[in-house]
């Protein structure tokens, strides 16, 4: 038995020896699922993605939203994402980086949105965010005074 256990030991180090390659990490399943998530994002095209720590970090990454009617046309507003490695069991945490007046958007950045909040269910995904945080934006004139 213990031969046993030394020639599986051998052979490990003879399979690594030959690929020369570091040993590769396991995702977890909220990884998997952001991975996906963003292959498929179909964008608005006033909304761009970016990953200010590289591709290899995928849990962080950046939206920003150029809202091309409404009140808000002309600005820029760039939202942090944080996506826990239990996603899509948890929504993920946004926050506006910008400093704006915004009747869902708190002085610290913090947004509320339903989907974000109580609403979030499993088939929820990225994409479904980035569209409700760009009609947060491109909301009538009518629609913003009336929640004013």
């Amino acid at each position: 038995m213990i031969q046993l256990f030394k020639v599986k030991e051998s052979h490990k180090v003879l399979a690594q020896n030959s690929n020369c390659e570091a040993p590769t990490e396991k995702q977890s399943a909220g990884e998997l699922r952001l991975h996906n998530d963003i292959t498929e994002l179909n964008l608005p095209n006033c909304c761009t993605i970016s990953f200010p720590n590289g591709k290899d970090d995928l849990m962080n990454f950046e939206v920003t939203i150029s809202p091309e009617d409404g009140c808000y046309v002309g600005g820029a507003f760039k939202f942090s994402f944080q996506v826990s490695p239990v996603y899509p069991n948890d929504a993920p945490k946004v926050k506006c980086i910008p400093k704006v007046y915004h009747p869902n958007i708190d002085y610290e950045g913090n947004v509320c949105l339903n989907i974000l909040l109580e609403d979030w269910k499993l088939a929820l995904n990225i994409n479904t965010i980035i569209y409700g945080l760009y009609h947060l934006f491109t909301m009538g004139q009518n629609t913003i005074r009336f929640l004013i």
